[in-house]
């Protein structure tokens, strides 16, 4: 499916005259892999995105307790619409009125491999595996490292939501990262906090 029909859902709920979210209108960048971006979002409940590109798009979760380092840990994973690839370099205030109302920073990126496969240990897409219910990836981020895996617990079905859990997979080199406390928590691309993004978007506004 065209990433133009996929974020229709997104543009539907966005006014981009009053927020400096990106369109996906535009041509992304091309980068040297798959990418992910995991952003702490402070609207009406704090939560964080976890964000992976596929099919020209980011397919997106909310996860309200953000992923941990831990493999003991399973953090249910909500999932939300497509987001346009340009979305990964957002960060900044949402302003009231608007849909997703808040602060958001970008706390980890970088990129991913596919690790997804079938019974018979074929590499399968990475599209295709979430479509069926259940992607294996490595990260390679500045924070988040080593294996995880979604996993689609609940369809859907009968008025429920769908939901899914992500879980680090097993043990890598290195300290586990755990969730860090998120209105402490600094951006890795400016180095600041929800607090001090909302109080220099406050400045220019």
């Amino acid at each position: 499916m065209p990433a133009s029909d996929t974020l229709a859902e997104y543009r539907r709920k966005r006014n981009f005259h009053a927020t400096r979210e990106p369109s996906g209108e535009g041509r992304s960048e091309s980068g040297p892999g798959p990418r992910f971006v995991v952003q702490i979002h402070d609207a009406s409940t704090m939560h964080f995105d976890f964000r992976l590109e596929a099919d020209g798009v980011l397919k997106s979760w909310s996860v309200p307790k953000g992923p941990s380092g831990d493999p003991h840990d399973k953090r249910l994973a909500m999932p939300t619409e497509d987001h346009p690839l340009d979305y990964r370099n957002f960060e900044g205030v949402i302003a009231e009125g608007e849909y997703g109302a808040g602060t958001v920073i970008i706390w980890d990126e970088g990129t991913f491999r596919n690790r997804s496969t079938d019974k018979g240990g074929r590499e399968i897409p990475f599209a295709e595996a979430l479509e069926h219910g259940h992607a294996s990836f490595r990260l390679n981020g500045s924070k988040l490292h080593g294996d995880w895996a979604l996993t689609r617990f609940r369809r859907g079905d009968g008025g429920e939501r769908e939901a899914w859990l992500l879980v680090k997979s097993r043990e890598t080199e290195g300290a586990r990262q755990h969730t860090p406390d998120p209105r402490r928590a600094r951006s890795v691309r400016s180095g600041h906090t929800l607090g001090q993004v909302a109080a220099l978007e406050g400045e220019k506004g």
